[in-house]
């Protein structure tokens, strides 16, 4: 028996307004699909390559600023950098640039926090 791969990622947000806007409306994630239990449970789930990332918005669920990150792999980092600036979101940590990547950490509207990553290609 093997783990295969990670079948979904969870951030706890508590407004899922706001945190739509920001994982569609900035981040320019496509929702996959939507729960809405009750006007205090609600779910949205992205689809982002072979994984899932959700948000959830729910009483036992609390958003943690010391919590897991989740990486989202970007093909232009630069650009992409770029129009988060423009967009006004918060840094947690400045680009950093690396002999295999580039990488970057920003928050939510929760203050969860996300890295933006870019593999770069290795001399062979």
């Amino acid at each position: 028996m093997k783990i295969t791969e990670v079948a979904f990622s969870i951030y706890a947000v508590t407004d899922i307004k706001a945190s739509r806007a920001f994982y569609e409306g900035i981040l320019g994630l496509k929702t996959n699909s939507e729960y809405d239990g009750s006007k205090s449970e609600n779910w949205i789930e992205y689809e982002v390559g072979k994984s899932t990332l959700s948000i959830g918005c729910s009483p036992d669920w609390k958003p943690s600023e010391t919590g897991v990150v989740v990486a989202l792999e970007v093909d232009d980092f630069d650009g992409f950098v770029a129009k988060l600036k423009n967009d006004k979101v918060t840094f947690f940590m400045e680009p950093q640039h690396y002999p295999t990547c580039d990488m970057a950490v920003i928050v939510d509207p929760d203050k969860n926090k996300i890295m933006i990553h870019h593999k770069k290609a290795l001399a062979q």
